[in-house]
This record gives C-alpha cells, structure tokens and sequence, in this order.
C-alpha cells in the first residue's frame, strides 16, 4: 500500500473528529536537532490542546503516512539525509522504499488523499527573487492552486520576492486571507509591506469559508495568512540584517531550488545568533493552534 492513515487519524476522520496535518520537511530540514523533534512534539500538543487530532504527514520506507508515530518523527528528526519530497517526488520514494519528508505540497495533496482539510506550516514556499531569469517558483503555488486544503501559515520565506508570490497565488486563483489583518505576513515579520484585500475575524469565519469553496465549485485550497504579534516578531533590523547577508551569500554560493530555505534557515539562526530559531518555534506553534481552532469549528458545521 502507497498511503497510510494512522489508526487515530482514521478513527478521528470516520467520527468526523477535527483534523490538523502538519509538514516533515520543517522537522528534517527546518531546524537543527534536536529543536526538530521538540518544535515537532509541541506543534501535535498544541493541536491536541485545541481539540483536534495531529496528522504529521512524510513518507517512512516508501509508504506515504498521514499521522505518524513517535517512533517514525524521531525518525524524521534524527535519520541523516533524509530527501525533501515535493508532490512530484512522491512516486519515486514510493518506488524507491525510500524515506523522505514532504513539503508544503506534498503534505496539502497527501492530506486532501486522506480527507484532511486543515494544515499547519510555518511559512509557504513562493516565487524567487530574479525568477524571471531563473523560472525558480516554488511547487507550493501550484499544488494550492488544485488541492482543496487550508493552509495556515505565516506567510512566505523573506528570501523570496513577496509581491510576485502574491500575484501569482492570484493569478492561480488560490484565495488569500489574513487572520485578523489586512496585512500579508513577512514570517518573522508581522508585516511583509504588502496588503490583503480580505480579512477573517475569527475560526468561525475562517471555517464557513472553508465549507463554501467546493458548494461554490472551487477545487483550491485556501491560504490563511497569520501574523506573529508585533512584539514576537525577529527585530525588523536584525532582520534586515540577516537577509542582506543571506542574500549576498546566496549569489556567492549560487543556491537555487529546494536548497534555498534549508541555507536561508541555518543562515538566519547564525546571523541572530539563535533568535530566528526562537520565532520559527513561535510561528509554527502559533499557527498549529489556529489551524486547529478552525478545524474545531469546520467539525461543529459539518
């Protein structure tokens, strides 16, 4: 068997139980051991907390698993060169019996197979800076725009090019909306500079809208932009900092692809010496909990 549901994950989802899958890659290239396995055992509490079941979706010897076990995240926070899977990758870990950590991507279109319909990240993949000479787009944008799951997120990556990540979520038709903001989240930042037309004040909003977007026949998903207080977020200049950097370094080093986030994420860390850690644990937990505040509701109005 390609996929398998974890006995309470399916038990939750036969019971019409709320629902929350959350990503491997940010446990296996997101942040260093053993922050991983931490910031992975606190991100399934806090969706429990709130009332729903965790769903940590990856691929373990080349079985897709939406919820795995203690056993198989330690396995995702410590195993040494662990591959990142986009969707496209799937069946090649599959034929392989390979393991592998999904992305943002991956674990939407894993958990739409499943019947999940929430999903907790940090920050989403986007369009890269100079793109229009190296066609560098994340398969995030894309695989949004056809799966219909809800991401809760913080916004994209700051290495990226914000304003034509946002263009193009609209031009894909994926709908975008800030969680008590009109302003679109810059990750470690409340505030990227780039506004929203829409807002959503609370998980009851956030869950009718979810409910509406196949009764209208949209298949999408639904991106959920949710800022970290301003008093959370990394030091706007610390950050400014540390993206100067991280930028020159990129263009000296010539990364591309899927190796831009993992170096962008140990970059920050070193350059803050550890703060950007801080706010990364923040935000994932931060949105495991919103997710699961809307997965609750999304339950009450099924």
């Amino acid at each position: 068997m390609s996929l398998e549901v974890g006995a309470d994950v399916g038990e939750a989802l036969d019971r019409g139980v709320p629902v929350v899958a959350l990503e491997s890659t940010l446990i296996s290239h997101g942040l260093p051991h053993p922050q991983n396995l931490e910031v992975a055992r606190e991100a399934e509490r806090a969706v429990r907390d709130e009332g729903a079941v965790p769903a940590t979706i990856g691929v373990v010897s080349g079985v897709a698993k939406v919820g795995l076990d203690e056993a198989e995240i330690e396995l995702m926070a410590t195993a040494e060169g662990i591959p990142k899977l986009s969707a496209r990758d799937l069946p090649f870990a599959v034929a392989k019996k390979s393991h592998g950590a999904t992305t943002v991507a991956a674990t939407a279109h894993l958990a739409a197979l499943a019947g999940v319909r929430l999903f907790a990240t940090g920050g989403l993949g986007g369009v890269h800076r100079e793109a229009s000479e190296s066609w560098d787009v994340s398969a995030d944008l894309a695989a949004l725009a056809g799966t219909p799951v809800a991401v809760v997120c913080s916004g994209v990556k700051s290495i990226l090019d914000v304003p034509a990540t946002l263009e193009c979520l609209e031009t894909l038709g994926v709908p975008v909306v800030g969680f008590r903001t009109l302003r679109f989240p810059g990750f470690y930042l409340s505030d990227s500079g780039f506004s929203l037309h829409w807002s959503l004040q609370c998980a009851e909003e956030a869950a009718r809208t979810i409910q509406s977007l196949p009764a209208l026949g949209l298949a999408s998903g639904l991106v959920v932009a949710n800022p970290l207080p301003e008093d959370e977020q990394l030091d706007p200049a610390l950050h400014e900092r540390a993206l100067r950097t991280s930028l020159e370094e990129l263009e000296r080093r010539g990364i591309h692809g899927g190796d831009v986030t993992p170096f962008l994420l140990d970059h920050f860390a070193a350059e803050t010496e550890g703060e950007s850690l801080r706010v990364n644990r923040l935000i994932i937990l931060r949105n495991a909990r919103l997710a699961a505040h809307i997965a609750v509701a999304l339950s009450a109005l099924d």
